[in-house]
């Protein structure tokens, strides 16, 4: 990458966070999926997950797009390897396919599997980059959803077991593993929403999935410690900032039911060691009582090494009694939006930062996720010239920057997303990348936010450098 001289406006340094208010030991990455940028679907024995049935479903993606291909890194990885090492970057989020890996979800794990991910592994550790893999990033093996998927608390166990194998496999390139992405995704947006796979809406089966995903991660952490020692472990919350609209009884509390059920459901139970109270009251007539076995908060609490923190919302949030599930509806908090139209709100970032800092045991946090859509093309002379993602990374590391002056314990930023990539229901149409992706030739770009945050990351170095 070169500098653009028609991109001075991007590097004005006095609107950039200063590097010197990032520790020394803070690592800088950029994260990605296995379902949204690998491809190579039915490849070398993989067998289908909830995604590739969904997906693959009329009207459930943007014009159908599906992760058949998506950005052909199983083939393409050196490329992509060499586009992280070029940004400069200490660290890269992934994750594993579980039906690459073991195929059909039970049973011993695939050669040709472990072979693609250990040259990957070494790759990365060659370019000085420490690898983050996430075991769980939605692709659950279509067989398992059909014997009745993540509503069965047999499901926790095959995960447990599949994390063991894996991390004892290839423990020996990894040190940090995250067990699960977004519990509340997969549970509520898979299974009573129906925009997510595997599509199903019934309330029972989201609550009940839930549970099964929190005694996932537990029984998972178990495994592995059983299985390797030395591994750093934690599970990776999408924790929304949330406001009540009005100081009105009902709108407070309908935003502390949003709290209740997108954060505080996947939060107390790992990190306190029990489910809130009110969780109970609310999902009364949907079974959580007679879920929980005795034992399971307990195995829940396992300890963890790091909490990881994905963030995109701000919310704000009134009663709605048409809405049968948390009598509440939700609105983005600023005018200024993504093309998704999420708000830009850096300062929900530093409240979700600061709240997990006062509300929970001290422990060590990592943004792993966090990120904007935009309409990004290819100009004239080539270049992607990606002003507003600059900005957006402007406001959003300050915001971090605040938070560690202010005593957070955060040790690392991932930018979501490395490439551009199938962005679930939105298939192709919403580009998050700092890497821009030509679907029909497979040709990268680096955009102009890849140069900033490269330059950033940069001087953050040689900061460190000069003490």
């Amino acid at each position: 990458m070169t500098t653009d001289p028609s991109l001075q406006s991007t590097h004005d340094r006095a609107r950039d966070p200063d590097p010197a208010g990032f520790p020394k030991d803070f690592l800088w990455g950029t994260a990605t999926s296995a379902y949204q940028i690998d491809g190579a679907a039915a490849e070398d024995g993989r067998t289908a997950s909830i995604w590739d049935t969904y997906a693959h479903t009329p009207g459930k993606t943007h014009r159908g797009d599906t992760g058949d291909v998506a950005c052909d890194h199983y083939h393409r990885w050196p490329q992509d390897v060499a586009l992280i090492s070029d940004l400069g970057l200490d660290a890269y989020r992934l994750s594993v396919s579980w039906p690459r890996l073991q195929p059909g979800g039970r049973g011993p794990l695939d050669q040709r599997a472990l072979a693609f991910y250990r040259s990957l592994f070494e790759a990365l550790r060659e370019r000085g980059v420490r690898p983050f893999v996430t075991l769980y990033h939605w692709e659950l093996p279509q067989e398992l959803e059909d014997a009745g998927g993540w509503p069965e608390r047999d499901t926790a166990d095959r995960f447990a077991e599949f994390a063991a194998a894996t991390v004892g496999a290839l423990g020996d390139l990894v040190s940090d593993w995250i067990t699960l992405n977004e519990p509340w995704c997969q549970s509520f947006l898979g299974y009573y929403y129906g925009i997510h796979a595997p599509g199903r809406r019934d309330l029972d089966d989201a609550v009940a999935a839930a549970h099964h995903l929190n005694l996932a991660h537990g029984w998972a952490v178990q495994a592995i410690r059983a299985a390797r020692n030395g591994m750093q472990l934690g599970v990776a919350d999408i924790l929304t900032h949330v406001r009540a609209l009005t100081e009105k009884p009902e709108d407070v509390a309908a935003a502390e039911r949003v709290d209740l059920n997108n954060n505080r459901l996947f939060l107390d139970p790992v990190l306190l060691g029990r489910y809130p109270e009110a969780i109970d009251e609310l999902y009364a007539a949907n079974g959580l009582a007679d879920l929980r076995r005795a034992g399971d908060e307990a195995v829940i609490a396992s300890p963890i090494d790091f909490l990881a923190v994905n963030h995109y919302h701000h919310m704000i949030i009134e009663a709605d009694e048409s809405d049968p599930h948390l009598r509440a509806r939700g609105e983005a908090a600023e005018p200024a939006t993504t093309s998704l139209g999420w708000s830009v709100t850096p300062d929900a970032l530093y409240g979700v930062l600061t709240r997990v800092h006062r509300d929970y045991p001290a422990m060590p946090l990592y943004v792993t996720e966090n990120g904007a859509s935009y309409v990004d093309y290819v100009d004239p002379d080539g270049a992607v010239r990606d002003v507003e993602r600059i900005d957006y990374l402007r406001g959003y590391l300050s915001a971090i920057a605040r938070a560690i002056a202010d005593g957070v314990d955060l040790r690392g930023y991932f930018h979501w997303s490395l490439l551009d990539n199938f962005e679930w229901g939105e298939g192709y149409r919403s580009r998050f990348g700092l890497v821009y992706v030509d679907y029909g030739t497979q040709h990268r770009i680096p955009k102009a936010s890849a140069e900033w945050y490269r330059d950033l990351i940069a001087r953050h170095h040689r900061a460190i450098d000069s003490r």
